[in-house]
């Protein structure tokens, strides 16, 4: 039996949480296109999203980080990976919650540390302690990530594609996004 996607799922979390891979094969079991906010944000500005930081500041990346979700939230139902601090604006929660559904992936510590530590494309964790610094993000964004529509655990065991049917799992229990046809 096949689902349709009758509105956007949105990917919220921290960064290695597994919002892109996950929501690639989520999009790809659902056949409906897979978005990324920070790659349409990079492609936008021609540059990567840790250059936007370095040279225009935080609130400038944030601000066009917003005008970015308001247009991929008014297109076709899609599966959207937001940048980890995205749905931290209250006005992309309303945006998101309003036009779509929100989805945590929620990973621990170890988790996410064990995923980020060898990238160098996070531009929040170039800092003297990078581990401490991420403890110190998810400490504070855990409190608004878990105002997500859902919430689907992270499970290190699972392949992505596992994962991918954890949070179909989880939407189906949601008719007014997905319905079997």
């Amino acid at each position: 039996m096949r689902q349709r996607l009758k509105k956007t799922v949105a990917l919220i979390g921290m960064m290695g949480a597994g919002k892109t891979a996950v929501g690639t094969a989520l999009a790809r079991a659902l056949a409906v296109p897979f978005l990324d906010s920070d790659e349409e944000i990079e492609r936008a500005a021609s540059m990567p999203v840790g250059e936007i930081f370095a040279r225009d500041g935080e609130a400038f990346f944030r601000a066009r980080e917003s005008e970015v979700l308001t247009r991929l939230m008014a297109g076709a139902p899609a599966v959207l990976s937001t940048g980890g601090g995205a749905f931290l604006a209250a006005g992309n929660r309303t945006l998101i919650h309003d036009k779509g559904i929100s989805i945590w992936l929620k990973a621990d510590l170890d988790l996410l540390w064990n995923r980020v530590k060898h990238k160098t494309t996070r531009p929040l964790l170039r800092t003297a302690n990078p581990r401490e610094t991420l403890a110190g993000l998810l400490a504070a964004r855990t409190p608004v990530y878990a105002l997500a529509d859902l919430t689907v655990e992270a499970d290190p065991e699972m392949t992505v594609e596992d994962m991918a049917q954890k949070v179909i799992a989880a939407l189906v229990a949601r008719p007014d996004v997905l319905e079997r046809e």
